[in-house]
Order: structure tokens, then sequence, then C-alpha cells
């Protein structure tokens, strides 16, 4: 009876061992498939997270203005340049806006939509191509339907530079992006000025980051090609993964080297994050 007793504990012992390990890797594999499925669904939800980021913190205005009655030829480049930068920023995750030959009330609503569509993690950029007239400390971008005599026309028919900005920064836009191709000799101010001054220095606000095709107070001639010198370099240098600074920087430096030095773009920055092209998010403190 012992000899038999004594068997049947040593099977038992056996069994119970056997069903431990079973129910120790089955319980093992089952927290392994969870951490697994966890794992899946959070990169899928920070992918999620990046594109939703991308699509919602990312607004752009686009302006080509080309044909100005009172100009002798139209201007070919303001329209092409508008169209491929809109294309060019759309494949970066930019929400573009873009408006070709704008009128003055054209223009107004654009900024009423722009002044919509801004967050505050936004990063909001402005391209305005067309004729530009510096009155003052301010740079006017100038509507297809202006009517320009003297100087005070210029205030009331334009829209300042500035005061887009202004709207940026009211509506507390994370980082503001302003490329301004409008330093061209333009059929206005001939009438109140023995020459054209090209475009006031744009000075940034602060979490801004200004590109403007000209050192202050100078002209920039329209070369015969379709897109304009800056508008051309940029969008080469926006299909490299970089920063908006380094962006705007080298679009200068190519420029100024390419013309030997007679245009020269300025960059004005008051950034304090990196602001990255060709990237799904912008990077701060890299």
């Amino acid at each position: 009876m012992r000899v038999s007793q004594l068997h049947i504990s040593r099977r038992t012992i056996a069994l119970s061992a056997a069903l431990v390990v079973t129910v120790g890797l089955a319980i093992g594999a089952h927290a392994a498939l969870n951490g697994r499925a966890m794992d899946a669904a959070k990169a899928v939800a920070t992918e999620q997270g990046y594109e939703v980021m991308r699509k919602a913190s990312r607004v752009a205005l686009i302006i080509g203005n080309g044909h100005y009655p009172d100009a002798a030829a139209p201007l070919a480049q303001p329209i092409n340049d508008a169209r491929a930068l809109s294309a060019s920023l759309r494949r970066d995750g930019f929400d573009v806006d873009v408006v070709e030959d704008a009128t003055k009330d054209d223009m107004s609503r654009a900024l009423d939509r722009l002044r919509r569509r801004i967050r505050s993690d936004s990063v909001v950029m402005l391209f305005f191509g067309g004729y530009g007239v510096q009155v003052g400390r301010q740079s006017y971008m100038i509507p297809v339907d202006a009517t320009i005599w003297k100087e005070i026309d210029v205030r009331r028919e334009g829209v300042s530079v500035e005061s887009v900005l202004d709207v940026m920064k009211e509506q507390g836009a994370r980082a503001k992006l302003v490329v301004v191709d409008a330093s061209r000799r333009n059929p206005y101010e001939r009438r109140f000025r023995s020459y054209s001054h090209g475009l006031a220095p744009i000075v940034a606000p602060d979490k801004a980051l200004i590109l403007s095709s000209a050192t202050p107070g100078r002209v920039a001639e329209d070369s015969g090609e379709r897109h304009s010198v800056l508008v051309s370099e940029l969008i080469n240098q926006l299909g490299k993964s970089q920063s908006a600074e380094a962006v705007f920087t080298k679009t200068r430096n190519a420029i100024a080297r390419s013309s030997d030095g007679e245009q020269v773009p300025t960059v004005s920055s008051s950034l304090v994050e990196d602001i990255h092209f060709g990237t799904d998010v912008a990077n701060a403190g890299s």
C-alpha cells in the first residue's frame, strides 16, 4: 500500500509540474503577444499623430500677381512661381491657399481665410510674387487692380507685409515664414519718384523668418526664365531635408554667387526653434 501511494504521489507531482510549466509558457506567450500588439498600436497611433500634426499645423498663403493693367507687359514669372511653390509645399504637408492675379478684395478675403486657419501650433508661410512698393518703413504688396498715382495711394491700395505678420502674431502662430519676391522695377513709383526704391527692410518680429528677393532699396530684374531666380533656388532647397533657416540662407547664398553679387536676397530671422522642411514635424531645440 505504501509503495502504491508513493508511486501515485510521484506521478501526481510530475503531472503537476508539467501543468505548471505549460501554464507558465501559455501566460508568457500571451503576454508577449499582448506586448507586440500594444507596441504595434502605439506605432500606428504615433504615425497617425504625426500625420495629423503635419496636416493641421502647416498652412500657407501663396499669391502670384502677373497681370497689372498699368504695366507695359504682364509679369510672366509670378503665377508660374506660385503654382510651382504651392506644389512643393503641398508635398511637404502644407495646407496651401493659392491666389492668382489677386485684386485688393481677393487679398482681403485670402487673409481672412488665413486668419481662420491659424492655430497656436501652426507654422504659417506667406509668399507674394508681383510688384511691391516701399512707403516709409513698410513694404506693400500691390494688387492687380491698384490705382496708384501718389505715395498715399500705396497705403490705401496695397497690403503691407507687416500687416500680414501682425495677423499671424495675433492668431498665435508657432512660426511665421515669409517669402517676398517683389523687388521689381514697377510702373507706379515713377509717377511720384525719380527711381524705384525697391523694398524696405522687413524686420522679423518674434518667431519669424523672412526672405526677400533683393537687398533693401535695390531692385532685381526678371530673367527670361519660366521661374524667378529666387523661387527656382528656393524650390531646389525645399527638396532637401533641412531647417527653414538653412533653406532660406542657402537660397540667398546661391543667388548671390550665381549673380556675382548683383542680386543678394535678404534673410531676417528671429526663430527660436528649428522648423524643418522635408520631415513630418517641426523639431524644437535641435
